[in-house]
């Protein structure tokens, strides 16, 4: 049996295509972290996150046939992820605060360079939680996701100028939240 962790993302989707379960599992395995990341920054809870990118799964399992370029599933998965968690915060309908989110840890830092880091990034989820849903969603799916305009206003059933405001709205929060860590 070959090993497929090393092979292209192109190849694992033709082989998932023809039912290969096991080539579907490397691509997902793959690529469960920046899909569980981009959920987290949407749904401010890794249980809805996980929740949300199992529901991704099982719909891009179902769905793979419609993939046009098989290079480009990870941003293919991203984007069923996303919406899932989209689809999530819909039927919530209230905001939650995204203080639970873990920051990254950083190899090479020293404990008070880890420190500082925490600090600003829990100082970052402050002021990203207290945004308007749509600006955070905005930012999330473009700095976090690398959505373009044209993919955050079709995930969130909006236009791009929409979509370029509140962007613009919640970079100033954040440049203006972040002033005293300059």
């Amino acid at each position: 049996m070959p090993d497929l962790a090393e092979a292209p993302d192109a190849l694992l989707v033709a082989r998932a295509r023809d039912g290969d379960q096991r080539a579907f599992e490397v691509l997902i395995r793959r690529h469960w972290g920046l899909m569980i990341a981009t959920a987290i920054r949407l749904l401010s809870s890794r249980a809805d996150a996980e929740d949300a990118v199992q529901d991704a799964c099982i719909g891009a399992w179902k769905r793979l046939d419609l993939l046009r370029e098989p290079s480009a599933v990870r941003a293919w998965l991203v984007q069923i992820a996303a919406r899932k968690a989209t689809d999530l915060l819909r039927k919530r309908k209230f905001e939650q605060d995204i203080d639970d989110v873990e920051a990254p840890a950083a190899k090479d830092l020293g404990p008070s360079a880890q420190l500082e880091l925490n600090a600003k990034l829990d100082a970052a989820s402050r002021i990203l939680g207290t945004l308007p849903e749509l600006q955070r969603q905005c930012w999330v799916l473009k700095e976090t996701a690398g959505f373009t305009y044209a993919e955050i206003a079709e995930q969130l059933e909006t236009n791009t100028s929409t979509v370029r405001g509140a962007l613009s709205r919640a970079r100033l929060a954040l440049l203006r939240g972040m002033e005293e860590w300059a």
